[in-house]
């Protein structure tokens, strides 16, 4: 009998198990997923809960319940992969064999790469919100803040979901207001980024919204440092931002342990090819979701869009035929802009964000790059859709392959 093994029991790798469990023969095939514990944690929960809308048992479900019968869930901390001899070690000495290997470890927030962040003033006046206890160390500070200067921070990209700095700036403004002290709060938007978004006509619009919300950005803006006994973020050409709140996405790095095995970039990312997923150095090892180096967003909507064709692609590479369904780099994400409203965005590799409909011409019912209560609550209603079909690895009635329909280009109407 032949064994897959997976490393990460999220999104992409709880999705990938469910899938392959389905397609490939039990007598023929064991798959055994890898992760440090039975807790899984819905991600897009985290950008709300600071603001009250989720409690952290909202988020969390044990992992096992969403892992198809006939898949192994191995719990335990992962040493090392040793490509060599098709093994993966434990941090407690027990060994794993595979004859295919996935990596879906995702990536993480590294605090203490950045000098001063993690130090005397986090979770006092520096706080994250891409962890649990992060998100809830937030959420308390804001509901007894009184005011000052809001600044919001991303450290250097690729971050797990992109736009989730924008929504928290949009949110926070509009949750100022709601409680009468937006008044007594001012926000800046500290980026690397020459604006607020990747790709220039959604940065664009972005851009026109920060306006609108008397929100100033401070671009192009490499941290160097943070000096916690002032309250001031210290960038690479010596400009300064003071804060008297800073809400961070820290350096975000894959996991340690494919450093440690020599499988991961300077940030601990797998290089695969951006079409197939498959390592560039092995020929037996694919990296699926945030794990992978590929060009395209770190969020649950690429994990969802990769999976069918990785499928599809892993069951012809086992059979020894070409790996023929590539990945487009296909991505879309609803941005909270606050008041019970939101924007949607929808992407791929070479397709930046257009306005339009989605999923379906004329009718949408989903507006693209343009502010509705329908994208507010289409991003709510995501987390059943989340537990119950994304998770299972159950069919979704919009294409993986980024399409055309509906969106306006030059000279036309979305047709």
């Amino acid at each position: 009998m032949r064994h897959l093994v997976i490393l990460g029991a999220g999104t992409a790798g709880t999705m990938v198990a469910n899938k392959l469990r389905r397609r490939l023969p039990r007598k023929e095939w064991r798959i055994t997923v890898v992760d440090r514990d039975d807790v899984h944690l819905y991600q897009p929960g985290l950008l709300l809960l600071p603001f009250g809308v989720y409690e952290p048992k909202d988020l969390i479900k044990p992992r096992d319940r969403y892992l198809a019968g006939g898949v192994d869930l191995v719990l335990g901390e992962i040493d090392r992969v040793e490509p060599g001899e098709n093994r993966v070690l434990l941090a407690d000495g027990r060994a794993l064999d595979y004859d295919q290997l996935v990596i879906a470890t995702g990536t993480s927030p590294r605090p203490e790469e950045t000098p001063g962040m993690a130090e005397g003033e986090w979770r006092r006046s520096i706080f994250d919100f891409f962890t649990l206890d992060g998100a809830v160390a937030l959420r308390d500070k804001l509901a007894s803040w009184e005011g000052g200067r809001l600044a919001v921070h991303v450290t250097e990209m690729p971050i797990k979901c992109p736009v989730a700095p924008l929504e928290f700036t949009f949110l926070a403004d509009a949750f100022f207001e709601e409680r009468k002290m937006r008044d007594k709060v001012e926000i800046v938007y500290v980026t690397p980024l020459e604006g607020p978004f990747t790709k220039p006509v959604a940065s664009a619009h972005l851009g026109t919204m920060f306006e609108d919300r008397h929100i100033a950005i401070e671009p192009d803006f490499y941290v160097e440092h943070i000096d916690p006994e002032t309250k001031t973020l210290v960038s690479m050409d010596e400009r300064e931002v003071p804060f008297d709140l800073l809400v961070t996405v820290p350096l975000n790095m894959g996991a340690d342990f494919v450093t440690r095995s020599g499988l991961g970039d300077e940030l601990g990312y797998v290089p695969v090819d951006k079409g197939t997923l498959l390592s560039r150095a092995h020929d037996n090892i694919f990296a699926v979701g945030d794990a992978s180096d590929i060009p395209a967003s770190k969020a649950g909507s690429v994990a969802h869009f990769e999976a069918d064709g990785f499928v599809k692609n892993f069951l012809d590479h086992i059979h020894g035929r070409p790996m023929t369904d590539l990945f487009d780099g296909h991505a879309n994400c609803f941005i909270e802009s606050g008041h019970g409203k939101g924007l949607l965005i929808d992407f791929n590799y070479d397709t930046e964000p257009l306005p339009g409909v989605y999923p379906y011409p004329k009718v949408g019912p989903l507006s693209l790059l343009k502010e509705t209560r329908a994208n507010h609550w289409g991003k709510l209603a995501f987390r059943h859709v989340y537990w119950n079909v994304l998770l299972r690895g159950l069919p979704m009635p919009v294409p993986n392959h980024m399409s055309m329909a509906g969106k306006e280009t030059a000279g036309t109407s979305g047709r």
